[in-house]
Parts: C-alpha cells; sequence; structure tokens
C-alpha cells in the first residue's frame, strides 16, 4: 500500500511521457527532467500523451510501484504548465524541458 502523508511530496511531469517506459524508464524521467531523486519516497505522476491515462511512480524502501488509471471514456482535462503557480512555495514542480 502507498502511504500518503502530509509530508508526501508529489512531483507532477508537465510533459507527456511515453507509456512504453517502464519503471526504469520512469526513474530516468525522474531524474533527467524533474531533478529528483526517485528513491525518495515521493510520488511521481506522469501522463500520456492522449490524456487517457495517468501513472504513478513510488518508491517505499522495498521497491518501486507503478500505478495507472486509464480513462474508459473522455481525457483528462487539467494539467499544470509551467505558466501556472504553485499553491506553495515548496512545490516540487520544475518546468524544465
Amino acid at each position: 500500500m502507498i502511504q500518503i502523508t502530509p509530508h508526501t511530496r508529489i512531483f507532477v511531469a508537465i510533459e507527456p511521457v511515453d507509456f512504453r517506459q517502464g519503471i526504469d524508464g520512469l526513474a530516468q524521467v525522474c531524474k533527467a527532467k524533474l531533478g529528483a531523486d526517485p528513491f525518495s519516497g515521493a510520488l511521481f505522476v506522469f501522463r500520456s500523451r492522449s490524456r487517457r491515462s495517468i501513472r504513478v511512480l513510488a518508491y517505499d524502501l522495498q521497491g518501486f510501484w507503478l500505478c495507472q488509471k486509464r480513462l474508459s471514456a473522455g481525457r483528462f482535462r487539467w494539467w499544470p504548465s509551467c505558466r501556472m503557480r504553485p499553491r506553495r512555495s515548496s512545490w516540487p514542480m520544475n518546468c524544465r524541458s
């Protein structure tokens, strides 16, 4: 079970990722694009190009979790962009290309 506490950091990738990537590929995206350590215990949220699926990558000291939600109909309408202002100053979302 993934435990989310008030101290859990959540990183949201701005750009879509290739969903053919598995855990290792998404961990590389965490390092290269988000500038974060995938072993930190944070949650990393990614979306597909089609906006029909999201994936969450998490590490829980025993291994990685990779969770996916795919919509049967429709698409995810909202997704953060670099133009949005964070709600808190500690928001870990980076606008790196």
